[in-house]
């Protein structure tokens, strides 16, 4: 059977003040064809469906029938988790409608799925934290084990008080004692979560820039090797980047974010996850790369010419855009840049030191007026660089308003 594996749409979300909802709407076609064109079998969604606990009526509406398009009204299934970012009760909520199109929404963690059917699948198994799908054309089961973030008092609800040593030692348990009970050979075995997952002893992973953290200290992170012998292919979500901290034998995959969300992530290329599994075996995936949305670019240059002519060669970017000069930028300067480039998210201007050494001591007679106290304080704050005559006539604007 085939499994297409994606996670942390982030729906509604916005760079600073740019929507990304047209580039999101791109994001979400790629990722129907490609689950058309591979003709997958099942679909993960391992969290962060929406970017915030009330995402906004287009961001709702685009979610909905992107999870309907890829269910092929109710011919393949669906399950999709909360993340840190969604409301586990708004993702709940519409489970009685989303059954009819074979769409399982999981919330809470430690969530019993009521059994539904579909002409082409079932569900034949369930417990807390667990699914078992009969499908009509495939001879054999698919088990789920299923866990959606939990923040700290969720984690105190579902796993106890002592999180910080005990969250590993209880999934692990809740996940073997599950594993043991219903994931044998005879069926393909896999686990979706929303966690911040890693190797013991492996680099740290950072999360990306913007993003709300999981992991404070080591109280959340979770090790790969909680993970039970069982399960073939782990599908998480939370960080954007594709990697596979798990082994090519039994993969534990970060699918990425459908598009760059941060100036973190700039020069990512984003992917979904293809799974070929069958009983008993090891899986085979490879990644699916996603073209849809702009670039997100960091740039530095020294020159206003430089800059316009870059940002008119490079029009289809969000750019965050450094420009080092010996004096600060005029009013005509940045309306040109502005102009020149519908996609700059960050204008951060950045004026060379004089080089005053340590021995050059700036003296300020506060007994001066309040226009050259300005000028001599600006100038003691920008390494010997004066204010110029729009920032003068700015200054007087104000404090004559």
């Amino acid at each position: 059977m085939k499994i297409l594996h994606t996670a942390d749409w982030h729906l509604g979300k916005r760079l600073d003040r740019f929507s990304r909802l047209e580039e999101q709407i791109s994001a979400m076609e790629e990722i129907i064809g490609i689950a058309d064109e591979e003709d997958v079998d099942l679909i993960l969604v391992a969290g962060d469906l929406f970017d915030n606990f009330m995402p906004g009526v287009e961001a709702a509406e685009l979610f909905y029938k992107t999870l309907k398009r890829l269910s092929q009204n109710g011919k393949r299934p669906v399950i999709a988790i909360s993340g840190n970012h969604d409301s586990p009760n708004m993702i709940n909520a519409p489970d009685p409608l989303a059954r009819e199109c074979g769409i399982i929404l999981i919330g809470h963690p430690k969530a019993e799925i009521l059994p539904f059917g579909t002409e082409h699948f079932k569900i034949v198994n369930s417990k807390e934290g667990f699914i078992e799908l009969a499908f009509i054309n495939i001879d054999f089961p698919v088990r789920i084990l299923h866990t959606p973030f939990a923040n700290e008092v969720r984690l105190k609800e579902y796993f106890g008080e002592n999180k910080e040593e005990e969250i590993n030692k209880v999934l692990s348990e809740t996940w073997k004692e599950l594993a043991d009970q219903f994931c044998d050979t005879s069926g393909v075995n896999l686990l979706t979560a929303h966690l911040y997952m890693n190797k013991r002893g492996a680099e740290i992973l950072e999360e990306p820039e913007g993003e709300k953290p999981i992991k404070i200290g080591n109280a959340d992170l979770i090790f790969s090797d909680s993970i039970p012998d069982q399960i073939q292919y782990t599908a998480l979500g939370h960080l954007h980047a594709f990697q596979n901290i798990g082994t090519q034998e039994k993969p534990v995959v970060y699918s990425s974010s459908p598009l760059c969300y941060s100036f973190s992530e700039a020069g990512q290329t984003k992917y979904v996850s293809i799974i070929e599994a069958e009983p008993g075996q090891p899986v085979s995936f490879v990644k699916k790369p996603l073209k849809s949305g702009r670039k997100l670019v960091r740039k530095t240059f020294t020159s206003v010419e430089d800059t316009v002519q870059w940002l008119t060669e490079n029009p289809y970017t969000f750019i965050e855009l450094t420009l080092e000069s010996e004096t600060f930028l005029t009013a005509d300067e940045r309306r040109m840049i502005h102009q020149s480039h519908n996609g700059i998210v960050h204008l951060i201007p950045k004026v060379k030191s004089k080089g005053l050494t340590e021995q050059e001591n700036i003296e300020i007679n506060l007994n001066q007026d309040i226009e050259p106290l300005f000028r001599d304080y600006f100038k003691s704050k920008n390494g010997g660089q004066e204010a110029n005559e729009e920032l003068m006539n700015l200054f007087n604007e104000i404090l004559n308003a």
